[in-house]
C-alpha cells in the first residue's frame, strides 16, 4: 500500500468515525426495518437473542434505534412483496430480513438501502448475492446452510428407522431450491424420496400424512419455510398420531413435542447478525461484508416422542447428540 492510498484510508475513517459520533450527539435515532414471512410469536426467541446482542452494542430500542416491524403471516409472496415496498417507502436506514424469499423481496424493492439476511439457505445459488466473499450491491448477511443441513438430516433418519427405505417429504407449493440437494442426498443414501405436495392447512397437512402412510414412508421431514415452521404443532400432533418418526430443521419442533431437531443454532445467527448492524450503521457498506454461514450447530433427541411411536434410538446416535430429553 503507498503512502497517498494509505492516507486516504485513514482519513475515511476518521471521517466517518466523525460522522457517526456526530449523529450519536445529536440524538439521530435509525430507523431499522424487520421483515419477516412467518409470525412475531414465531420468531420471539431468536428476536430477543438479536436485541439483547445489540444493546450490548450500544444500540437500545426508543433511544438510538427504532424498528418498523413487517410480519408477513404466511399469507403469500404477494404481500410479502407489498410489506418490502413499503419499508422502502419509509426510506428506512436498514432492512433486516429472514430467509431467502423475503431477501428476494427487499433487494427487488431497493438497490440502494442496506439490506442484512439472517438466516437465507442457498443465497448464492437463490441469486440473492453474487459470492458469499464478495455480495456485491446492497445486501449481505448469514447463510443456515439448509442444503447442506438437509442432507445429514436424511442420514440421521436412516440411522434411526432400521432398514429405512422411503421417507416422505412434506412439499409445500413453491419453488424451494432446496429440492435439487435433497434428491440427490437420498440417490446416495440408496432411498425412495416420496414429494408430497402439501397445502399448509388444517385439512391439507391430515392429507399430507395419509398419503404418506399409503406410500408406505418410514420417516417423515419437511424442507425448510416459514410455513411449514407456522404450523410445526399440527404437524408434530399428525406425526405422532401416524406414527411416523420425524426430523425438523429448528429446535421449535421439539419443544412442540416433535422427535428430533437438527439444525444450525438460529440464536447464534441472529447475535452475529446484530454485529453487522452496528457496522452498517456506522458506515460500512453491504458489499464490503462477506455472506458469513453458521458455524455453530445443535443436534436434540426427544426420547418420550420415541416412545410415544415405539421407536428406540441407537445409543451411538444418543451420544452424538447436544440435548437428550428423558
Amino acid at each position: 500500500m503507498n503512502r497517498r492510498t494509505a492516507i486516504r484510508r485513514l482519513a475515511t475513517f476518521f471521517l466517518t468515525t466523525a460522522s457517526f459520533a456526530h449523529a450519536q450527539q445529536a440524538g439521530k435515532i435509525f430507523r431499522i426495518g424487520f421483515l419477516d414471512g412467518g409470525t412475531a410469536a414465531g420468531l420471539a426467541g431468536h428476536l430477543k437473542a438479536f436485541l439483547q446482542e445489540l444493546s450490548k452494542l450500544g444500540w437500545v430500542e426508543g433511544k438510538n434505534i427504532a424498528f418498523e416491524y413487517r410480519f408477513n403471516e404466511n399469507k403469500g409472496a404477494e404481500r410479502r412483496s407489498e410489506l418490502a415496498a413499503d419499508l422502502v417507502r419509509l426510506k428506512v436506514d436498514l432492512i433486516v430480513v429472514t430467509g431467502t424469499a423475503a431477501a428476494l423481496d427487499a433487494k427487488k424493492a431497493t438497490g440502494t438501502i442496506p439490506i442484512l439476511m439472517v438466516n437465507a439457505g442457498d443465497p448464492v445459488g437463490d441469486g440473492v448475492v453474487a459470492s458469499l466473499a464478495r455480495p456485491g450491491g446492497n445486501v449481505t448477511g448469514f447463510s443456515s446452510l439448509e442444503n447442506e443441513l438437509n442432507t445429514k438430516r436424511l442420514e440421521i433418519l436412516k440411522d434411526v428407522v432400521p432398514k429405512l427405505a422411503r421417507v416422505g417429504l412434506l412439499l409445500p407449493p413453491a419453488n424451494i431450491s432446496q429440492m435439487k440437494n435433497l434428491r440427490s442426498a437420498a440417490v446416495a443414501l440408496k432411498l425412495k424420496l416420496e414429494e408430497i405436495a402439501t397445502q399448509i392447512d388444517a385439512k391439507g397437512l391430515e392429507r399430507a400424512f395419509k398419503t404418506a402412510k399409503q406410500k408406505q414412508v418410514g420417516a417423515i421431514m419437511t424442507v425448510t419455510t416459514g410455513s411449514i415452521f407456522a404450523e410445526r404443532k399440527r404437524i408434530v400432533e399428525l406425526a405422532d398420531k401416524y406414527r411416523l418418526p420425524a426430523i425438523y430443521f429448528q429446535k421449535e419442533f421439539v419443544d412442540e413435542g416433535g422427535l428430533m431437531f437438527y439444525g444450525a443454532d438460529y440464536d447464534d445467527l441472529y447475535r452475529k447478525a446484530a454485529h453487522y448492524v452496528d457496522r452498517i450503521l456506522k458506515g460500512t457498506k453491504p458489499a464490503e461484508l462477506p455472506v458469513q454461514q453458521a458455524t455453530k450447530f445443535a443436534f436434540v433427541i426427544n426420547l418420550p416422542a420415541a416412545k410415544q411411536i415405539g421407536i428406540t434410538i441407537p445409543y451411538e446416535l444418543l451420544a452424538r447428540a447436544n440435548q437428550v430429553i428423558k
